[in-house]
């Protein structure tokens, strides 16, 4: 179980072979790193679901590898495409590969024992950061300069900027706190998968929601991958181009998991603030889990934040397939919702 979707193992991996099993996506959400939050919101999962596996079809029919197998129907036990499911699906077949532990004491990891156990069949312990954009607020700007990036200005704006092209960074996936990493650091942490082909399949996974984010009328403006390393090759793993992993904007309206981050910020401050001060003191202390040092915990959601949220996934989602999956409003009815939540 993670955060927001439950894991089914039917075959286990080896380090000689993928095994079989499956996502099945839930309702709930999760920000700032806190896991799973107190709320859920209806529909999100199966928006997800969609989202993701509809992109992941486009990559096989692209010739990139991935580790989807299909949808399965809430009445079915076989996979099947995504045009034939008649109703939203809310479990994804998978391959799955070999997650080892990574010990740790304290804030240092041991990658050195992660593979060693995992040999040549295991999930990247990285995660792979594109960006399009730089918002206000974006970490970028706290760790270079613009012209760094290829921008034709000394210092950030108050604005959001497009990039040139393509940011790729790496950070860490099983780190209690995440951090961005050095390219030399993300390649020793990556094992025996290859950067420089890691970077090549985000570029390219990144190219694709793109252009079909923009044939939805949307803004594709960041998100990130998962891989496998199997034998030799990568394969996109987790899930890829949702309004969960990625950001997307309608009409300059933020529509991803950052509106549900952005109410917590104006309405749960003492939260958000007890956040942010135990990840600093979970680091100056040397411990791994801040969250036991989180002096406050999120409250629910009103019902009206949850049900706008509920039709911006569903909204969102049938605009990205460009099929009218979900009951749910024109797109452009949504955003208007999500603007009043301001």
């Amino acid at each position: 179980m993670t955060s927001v979707k439950e894991f089914r193992v039917a075959e286990g991996a080896t380090s000689a072979r993928l095994g079989r099993g499956a996502f099945v996506f839930t309702d709930d959400y999760s920000v700032f790193d806190w896991g799973k939050m107190p709320d859920e919101i209806p529909q999100k999962g199966r928006s997800l679901c969609a989202m993701g596996a509809a992109n992941f079809e486009a990559l096989e029919a692209e010739g990139i590898s991935t580790h989807y197998r299909g949808v399965v129907p809430d009445d079915g036990d076989e996979p099947i495409p995504l045009a034939e499911a008649e109703e939203p699906p809310r479990e994804m077949a998978i391959e799955l590969t070999q997650v080892p532990d990574l010990p740790h004491e304290g804030r240092a990891y041991d990658y050195d024992a992660f593979h060693a156990d995992a040999g040549s069949n295991y999930l990247v312990p990285l995660e792979i950061v594109f960006r399009n954009t730089v918002p206000v607020g974006s970490s970028l700007r706290s760790r270079g300069e613009p012209s760094e990036y290829g921008l034709d200005m000394e210092s950030w704006p108050d604005e959001s900027v497009d990039l040139p092209e393509a940011v790729i960074e790496f950070s860490t996936k099983y780190e209690e706190s995440d951090r961005y990493l050095t390219r030399e650091e993300a390649d020793e942490i990556a094992g025996e998968a290859d950067i420089d082909a890691l970077e090549t399949v985000a570029r390219d996974v990144n190219d694709l929601v793109t252009g079909k984010a923009a044939r939805a009328g949307l803004v594709h403006e960041d998100g990130k991958i998962e891989c496998c390393y199997f034998n030799g090759e990568i394969l996109v793993a987790d899930v890829v181009g949702t309004f969960d992993e990625n950001r997307f904007s309608y009409d300059g309206q933020q529509l991803s998991k950052e509106v549900i981050r952005q109410y917590h910020k104006r309405e749960q401050q003492a939260w958000v603030e007890a956040v942010s001060e135990a990840k600093v003191r979970a680091q100056k202390q040397d411990v791994a889990d801040w969250r036991e040092l989180c002096e406050h915990d999120p409250e629910s959601l009103p019902e009206t934040v949850l049900e706008t949220a509920s039709e911006m996934y569903r909204s969102g989602a049938n605009a990205y397939l460009g099929r009218d999956l979900f009951d749910a409003p024109p797109l452009s009815e949504a955003v208007e919702a999500v603007r009043d939540l301001r």
